[in-house]
This record gives C-alpha cells, sequence and structure tokens, in this order.
C-alpha cells in the first residue's frame, strides 16, 4: 500500500515527533543537571541574553511573560550573578546583558550537550548520519521559508 502525500506528511510527522522527543531529552538533561544553579525559565531568558543585550520589556515579549515578571526574573539572575544591568543613556531604560558567569553557565550547557549527542550519533552509520543532517537541514530551510502569511514557520528564521 502506498500512502498519498498527506499520509506520508502525517506519517513522517509523527515520527519526526517521537525522535523530536528523544532529541529534547537528551538536550535537556544538560540544563537539569544538580550543577546548573537556575530553572529553565531562567535559562530560557540567559539564551535570549545570549543573542545580545535587550531591555526588559523586550526579554518578557521574548519569554512571552508579563514584564513585571521578567524584572524579578532578572532580579534573580542578577543575584546569582549571571546578569548584569547597563543604565541607558537617559537612564530610565536599563539594558540587560550576559554577564561573564552567565556566559560560562551556557558555554558548560552548550559542551554537555555536544558530548550527549556525539555519543547518540557515534552511534550510527556515517551514512546515516549524513542523512539526518542533510533531512534536518532541509527542515530547516523549509520551516525558514517565510509561508506568505506571516504564520507560525515564517517566525523560525
Amino acid at each position: 500500500m502506498v500512502d498519498t502525500p498527506g499520509e506520508g506528511a502525517a506519517n513522517s510527522a509523527a515520527a519526526l515527533d517521537g525522535a523530536a522527543s528523544t532529541l529534547m531529552d537528551i538536550w535537556s538533561r544538560a540544563h537539569n543537571a544538580p550543577d546548573v544553579p537556575v530553572p529553565s525559565t531562567q535559562l530560557r531568558a540567559l539564551f535570549v541574553l545570549e543573542r545580545g543585550p535587550v531591555n526588559v520589556s523586550s526579554l518578557a515579549g521574548e519569554l512571552g511573560a508579563l514584564v513585571s515578571s521578567a524584572s524579578r526574573l532578572c532580579d534573580r539572575l542578577e543575584a546569582a550573578g549571571l546578569l548584569a544591568r547597563d543604565p541607558g543613556r537617559d537612564r530610565r531604560e536599563v539594558t540587560l546583558r550576559l554577564s561573564a558567569d552567565g556566559q560560562a553557565l551556557l558555554d558548560r550547557l552548550r559542551v554537555r550537550r555536544l558530548e550527549d549527542l556525539s555519543r547518540v550519533l557515534e552511534q550510527m552509520p556515517a551514512s546515516a548520519r549524513a542523512a539526518l543532517l542533510w533531512g534536518l537541514a532541509e527542515f530547516h530551510e523549509a520551516a525558514s521559508r517565510p509561508d506568505g502569511d506571516g504564520g507560525p514557520f515564517s517566525m523560525l528564521a
């Protein structure tokens, strides 16, 4: 029996969903290690700050949080030494950036994730790794392509 195009995509989506769940388990293992001093929401904020300095309103928008909640989250990150606040030119707007300790934490997490992913990839035949990387590159390109209506995939670029 041959799948129709819609069935083939649905079957592929189900397989991808399962693989993505495994990938997220491997990915989050590093984030949930005992020596990681912050919960996942605070880590998300640090990953946003890694892209460059932002103000509290922008951070709140990225996190889908209220400005007051993002500000309290920043208080905790600053107390932990992972975030620094810089006064703006007009002193009304504060810029948030990663501290050296915050960047070191993210670097440590990235190394752990790469080690964990490498262990799994080493168990795969070279041809399967190549196929996986090609498929992921194609998936990324398809998801990054504007869909014409400003839908959810246009923001993945």
